[in-house]
């Protein structure tokens, strides 16, 4: 973060000086975590479930912090902010579970001002903001875009989805003065939750991936999600201003959000309108996509260390980004062709010793991240290795949740996975599906728990075996990867793909 005193940041927030005279400069950073707090840092007081940040503030004083950031006060030099007017802060306080008393929402609202004013600051030196959003793959493309762009200058993006109400102004304010790029993931459970994002920290260039069904029981249909995802690009500046809307092409919903940005627009994806397009696109035995990039300064080759089809969309989002950021067709294509995995739980592939290969894709899912999940095991086992599909529910699906889970299962059957475990009760539709659609007998198995599951695959697992593990985060089945991985004897291989991957 920029250089601030404690009596710059109170006229920011609205807040007062308690116990300082305000002269105290925070130099460090901002930390809602006492173990994380440097010299000179700025602690939050923040709620949880299990204890509350105000009572830590003498101890956060004692760590280095310049001063606490609060909502009443505390045993430490702070700015206290005042609780906010009834009716607002409901989205800051649905990301803390233990503010009951609305403090939290309070401090959120105080952190959202000073990230506008730090974000302002350092885009007036020329800060480039970038937001992402879609119903799925966010943050893996967060991942690519800061991996093709931060040759071209020093960049923050959020450890990976921390793109709460806290994470996203945390994360803005990681940047400081030396900061070139700031990448964004801007997530939504309403109508209002992007712009409110946006308004924290404004971009100049907004990129939406697609609109699937993700939170459709919260939005109540598609269109009712594309309203919302379309709030991105109806921030962006205008193209006189350098705003930019880079829109997946090959997605109807997104592609109409043309006509709700004065941005200038580049479309991307297959499609024949696209100015950032892929053809000739093939997938190999570890489902890694490889194909032709092609862009209006020339085309190049490029084969993704990730695994699946569906990155090749969220790789030609980031093309087209640092395309507009200066990069070359080249460099562009060298980038993406040397990928790193950098956020856990995404297409997490490790080979254990015996062969058994696990795909951990267990941080998230929805109808079309599962898809995508789905067709890259089958990609992987085209080689004669047994496929096993272990899937939980998918959240926030809403009424149409039985008939989501119904045709998951079905799609195991019609892309010849050998193997469907269903773990839990909320996903039995899968298994009914999956029986429906091909008459299984054993092939399919319903089974009540992580625990249960594992028993299973211990069981029944033979070297060489690909497993997918894809669940929402609620059902916590990345258990059963950790367990496969730890089983005796097993322990895994040094497999470059360890460190390869990325998630839907």
């Amino acid at each position: 973060m920029i250089e601030l005193s404690l009596a710059e940041i109170a006229d920011v927030v609205g807040g007062r000086l308690h116990r300082t005279d305000g002269s105290a400069v925070v130099t460090g950073s901002v930390e809602f975590d006492t173990r994380e707090l440097g010299p000179g840092g700025l602690f939050l007081a923040l709620p949880g479930e299990r204890v509350d940040g105000h009572d830590f503030a003498a101890k956060a004083v004692e760590a280095g912090a310049a001063g606490v950031l609060a909502a009443r006060e505390v045993d430490a030099p702070a700015i206290v902010v005042p609780p906010l007017p009834p009716g607002q802060g409901n989205a800051g306080s649905v990301a803390l579970t233990g503010d009951t008393d609305g403090s939290g929402a309070a401090v959120l609202a105080a952190l959202a001002k000073l990230a506008r004013h730090v974000v302002d600051r350092l885009a007036a030196g020329g800060l480039t903001v970038i937001g992402v959003t879609g119903s799925s793959g966010k943050t893996s493309t967060k991942d690519v875009i800061a991996q093709l762009i931060e040759p071209m200058g020093p960049t923050v993006a959020p450890p990976g989805s921390f793109n709460s109400e806290l994470g996203h102004p945390w994360t803005a304010l990681r940047a400081d003065a030396s900061t070139k790029f700031l990448v964004l993931e801007m997530s939504a459970r309403g109508v209002g939750h992007i712009a409110a994002a946006a308004e924290t920290t404004p971009p100049r260039i907004g990129a939406v991936l697609n609109v699937g069904s993700a939170h459709v029981g919260e939005f109540g249909s598609r269109e009712g999600i594309a309203k919302a995802k379309g709030e991105l690009v109806e921030a962006l500046p205008g193209e006189e201003h350098g705003g930019l809307a880079v829109l997946n092409f090959d997605d109807p919903l997104v592609a109409a959000m043309a006509s709700r940005t004065k941005a200038r627009v580049v479309g991307v994806g297959e499609s024949a309108g696209a100015q950032v397009r892929a053809a000739d696109i093939a997938v190999d035995d570890e489902a890694r996509p490889s194909f032709r990039l092609i862009t209006p300064e020339g085309e190049a080759q490029v084969t993704l260390p990730l695994h699946g089809e569906h990155h090749v969309g969220n790789a030609l989002s980031a093309a087209a980004i640092a395309r507009e950021l200066g990069a070359t067709v080249e460099e562009i294509a060298q980038r993406l062709s040397s990928l790193q995995r950098r956020s856990e739980r995404r297409m997490e592939v490790t080979t254990r010793a015996d062969g058994v290969t696990i795909l951990n894709d267990s941080y998230n899912a929805n109808p079309e991240s599962v898809r995508a999940g789905l067709k890259a095991l089958a990609s992987m086992s085209r080689s004669g290795r047994r496929a096993w599909a272990v899937l939980g529910v998918m959240g926030e699906l809403g009424e149409d949740s039985v008939t989501a889970h119904d045709s998951i299962g079905r799609l195991v059957v019609r892309l010849n996975i050998e193997k469907l475990v269903v773990v839990g009760q909320d996903a039995a539709a899968m298994h009914q599906g999956a029986f429906q659609e091909g008459s299984w007998g054993e092939e399919s198995v319903l089974v009540p728990d992580v625990e249960a599951a594992v028993a299973v695959l211990h069981d029944q697992l033979r070297p060489g075996d690909v497993v997918l593990v894809k669940a929402s985060k609620a059902a916590g089945l990345w258990r059963v990867a950790e367990a496969l991985l730890a089983d005796p004897g097993n322990s895994p291989s040094s497999n470059s793909e360890r460190s390869n991957g990325g998630h839907a």
